[in-house]
């Protein structure tokens, strides 16, 4: 999927019901120049703030399901309130990002779009958001079932009991290993070196 410049009628193919008028509502607000683009593997959504010779710039993964892509959004969108009050003087993912995208999140919430799994792993989020979807693995395992186009050769590193070998996108063999704080420290088979994975990570569980 090449990235792409959507008209907002466009943008409700991948939004959940209930929400697009609402979404509209602030892209339009804030000049927003909104773009889909491919699967990326490190970011699922991007901010850039506005300036003298450009509008606010968010982009979004657009292989993501309806309700991560308007969570994703969500996150990028708390970004630009928090320039809009605040400019550069605050951290990235501060007290102020939380605040704003807490109160996205629970505006959202309350118009009923959410099933009832979503609803409940994003109280977490509401009370203590993280700054990146490797502190919201829950979330992330809740919102991935809801994916239309599923594989089931693979798996989420979480869902990888440790221990056992997992191949890599790349083709590249690993052991599962302990968790330190937020990822998971694995050995590459061929080198034998440690390295961290996010949970979240797709991977295949190797079959000899």
């Amino acid at each position: 999927m090449a990235a792409t410049q959507h008209p907002m009628q466009a943008l409700a193919a991948f939004l959940p019901d209930g929400c697009f008028e609402s979404v509209v509502e602030y892209l339009n607000h804030y000049k927003v120049h909104l773009t889909i683009t491919k699967k990326r593997k490190s970011v699922l959504g991007d901010y850039r703030h506005a300036s003298m010779h450009s509008h606010h710039a968010i982009t979004v993964n657009g292989n993501l399901n309806k309700f991560e892509f308007l969570i994703t959004l969500l996150h990028e969108l708390a970004h630009l309130l928090t320039f809009e009050a605040y400019g550069n003087r605050v951290e990235a993912h501060g007290k102020e990002w939380k605040m704003f995208y807490s109160k996205l999140l629970l505006h959202f919430t309350e118009k009923n779009i959410f099933p009832p799994d979503i609803l409940l792993a994003l109280q977490k989020s509401i009370r203590n958001p993280s700054a990146t979807a490797n502190g919201e693995t829950e979330l992330l395992m809740v919102l991935r079932k809801y994916n239309t186009v599923t594989r089931t050769d693979i798996l989420l590193l979480a869902q990888v009991p440790e221990g056992v070998i997992f191949k890599t996108e790349n083709g590249r063999l690993f052991k599962k290993g302990p968790k330190r704080r937020k990822r998971y420290e694995c050995i590459e088979i061929h080198s034998g070196l440690k390295y961290a994975f996010s949970p979240i990570c797709e991977v295949k569980i190797h079959k000899q």
